[in-house]
């Protein structure tokens, strides 16, 4: 089988992370299947680990559903328009958040969140719109 680096062209890749980015959301992703990386259209599928006393700031997915499963540890998640609703999600779980919805994950537990997060949003951070109105609802 043949191989190319280019993105452009439309073929089967395999991704082998070796880049990190930092997102808007202040935590550190794992490169992975975006359009920037196999020229993908209609999702975008990273690696993301949350160290213990990790939070994101409060932000939504404008336009973009987002589906996490969580490898290992456990994430605080906070989510609705004032951020009023709370889950943990843990080790073997499956979480969804629908497009446009407010949210803030933080890691309150003792060991790293290593999580798989998949959205609809190729470009990844494109569709990421910051809610710093909504930092002080949840407790530090």
């Amino acid at each position: 089988m043949s191989t190319t680096s280019s993105t452009t062209e439309r073929t089967c890749r395999i991704i082998r992370p070796s880049e990190s980015y930092r997102g808007k959301q202040g935590f550190t992703y794992v490169e992975g299947i975006t359009a920037e990386s196999v020229g993908s259209t209609g999702l975008c599928m990273n690696l993301l680990t949350i160290p213990p006393g990790g939070r994101a700031s409060a932000h939504k997915h404008e336009h973009h559903e987002t589906a996490i499963y969580v490898i290992a540890g456990e994430a605080d998640t906070w989510f609705g328009e004032r951020l009023e609703s709370h889950v943990v999600v843990k080790a073997g779980e499956l979480f969804y958040i629908p497009a446009d919805m407010p949210h803030l994950a933080a890691n309150r537990g003792n060991e790293p969140c290593v999580a798989v997060i998949a959205r609809t949003d190729p470009n990844e951070q494109e569709s990421v719109v910051l809610l710093p109105e909504l930092e002080s609802l949840v407790p530090r």
